[in-house]
């Protein structure tokens, strides 16, 4: 009955969350910034610069912020992670929607991919950790394969894999904004 249960909830996520290749990110938040003004979103990007496969977070939030977009919390220069996730929380205005991004374990052959979601993410999900659901949107890069000791895992992932993927995201979130703003000026 339990693994009945578990996989009812696997199927029931996969069902919310959509995995997309990189050049389909941006159809993503082109969808988001149709409903929402680029002034009234928080990106939360999550993670810490002492881990390799966990940098994904701070990596983006650095290269959002060197394109000009606002309200960016979590970068290399100040990590939002699991000790700091629920104060930096509270720093973001009750009427800002927030975009979650973070990176994740998962099947090997979805390495490289990101899923996305008009739901909350889950931090820390895949090291077992207990953190708040945060986000309206998310995006979950998949940095790696998950396995017995994702801890380990994380710290071994492929930097290249972790900085292009970051790339992209900035790109897609750049582009979709960038595109709307140019087009209603």
């Amino acid at each position: 009955m339990a693994l009945y249960k578990r996989e009812l909830v696997r199927q029931q996520n996969r069902e919310i969350r959509k995995g997309v290749p990189g050049d389909q990110l941006v159809l993503f938040f082109k969808y988001i910034s149709q409903l929402h003004n680029l002034d009234e979103i928080t990106f939360l990007c999550i993670g810490t610069d002492r881990s390799t496969g966990d940098a994904l977070g701070p990596l983006t939030g650095t290269l959002l912020e060197e394109c000009g977009i606002p309200h960016v919390i979590g970068t290399l220069a100040a990590p939002c992670d699991a000790d700091t996730l629920e104060k930096r929380l509270a720093q973001i205005p009750a009427h800002h929607t927030v975009i979650a991004i973070d990176a994740c374990l998962g099947p090997k052959d979805a390495a490289g991919t990101y899923y996305v979601s008009g739901t909350p993410l889950y931090p820390a999900q895949s090291v077992g950790g207990k953190l708040p659901p945060v986000g309206e949107y998310s995006v979950a890069a998949v940095v790696n394969a998950n396995g017995p000791r994702p801890y380990s895992i994380l710290q071994m992932t492929s930097l290249h894999l972790v900085i292009g993927m970051s790339q992209t995201i900035a790109n897609a979130v750049t582009e979709a904004w960038i595109a709307r703003e140019t087009f209603h000026s």
